[in-house]
């Protein structure tokens, strides 16, 4: 089975009350693993603003789930 990708969502208020999801890619350097941390580069995000933070988060797992279908986000 191939490996699992590290995808983060996150949700951003870009002005009051218009929410945004981002998707993000964890982007592995050699840099990274000697600083301990990880570094994450955007994948998709939202055109549309949503009402609320938790509208905008379940917009975000969606979208999750339309990229990678059943098997989650595997690498090749």
């Amino acid at each position: 089975m191939s490996q699992l990708r590290n995808i983060a969502l996150t949700v951003h208020e870009l002005e009051d009350g218009e929410f945004y999801w981002v998707l993000m890619e964890g982007a592995d350097s050699a840099e990274d693993a000697a600083a301990d941390s990880l570094s994450y580069l955007p994948l998709e995000a939202s055109a549309d603003a949503h009402v609320s933070y938790s509208n905008a988060l379940v917009a975000g797992v969606a979208a999750i789930r339309r990229m990678f279908g059943r098997e989650g986000p595997r690498g090749a």
